[in-house]
């Protein structure tokens, strides 16, 4: 007579886990929070940083931590809701030197490819419409996952002048820089 070993039951109930596991890891964040999602940019006037943001942008998202490769996004910016700091300001970005608001309203970026770089770190790829450029763009981004809702992190430096943005007298980079920094900063929950 074999006799059950005293670790038998533990030992079975340790392989139903395994055969979960792969069940309970499965998640898609899909349900981007406007509420407690921005988009920020940082750009410099004369070598000092001045901050801003919009107040109305459109963001779809799937992402598996699984199966990062698989992930699509896409961002669609109000750019009539800039925030660049002061009335001033806001008017002088929807003239034609800037963002030309009359004929360019939106700023549109497509991914194509993500690629995790290790640590909660990704690369992704994708196209970014502006004021009528298209051009490729790289970004970095940062997911933090807890209590089932993930918080993406995206770093983007762009080239303004690239995408026509800033022309005439504004073209002097000694004036504003051509770079621009955008973070994005996006909470999604799990899809339904």
């Amino acid at each position: 007579m074999i006799r059950p070993q005293p670790y038998a039951p533990a030992l079975v109930f340790l392989a139903g886990l395994a055969l979960l596991a792969p069940t309970a890891q499965a998640v898609e964040y899909s349900q981007v929070q406007p509420a407690a999602s921005k988009l920020e940019f940082t750009f410099k006037q004369m070598g000092v940083p001045v901050p801003g943001h919009f107040k109305r942008f459109d963001a779809r998202l799937r992402f598996d931590p699984a199966r990062p490769e698989q992930a699509s996004a896409s961002f669609s910016v109000d750019l009539a809701s800039i925030d660049a700091g002061s009335p001033e300001a806001n008017a002088e970005v929807a003239g034609k030197q800037w963002f030309d608001l009359p004929q360019f309203g939106s700023a549109r970026f497509v991914s194509s490819q993500v690629r995790p770089l290790g640590g909660q770190r990704y690369e992704v790829r994708g196209t970014l419409n502006l004021k009528g450029q298209t051009r490729e763009v790289v970004a970095t981004f940062q997911v933090k996952e807890e209590a089932g809702r993930a918080v993406f992190t995206a770093t983007l430096p762009l080239k303004r002048l690239e995408f026509g943005v800033g022309a005439g007298p504004w073209g002097d980079t000694s004036i504003v820089a051509d770079q621009v920094d955008v973070r994005l900063q996006l909470l999604a929950t799990p899809g339904k």
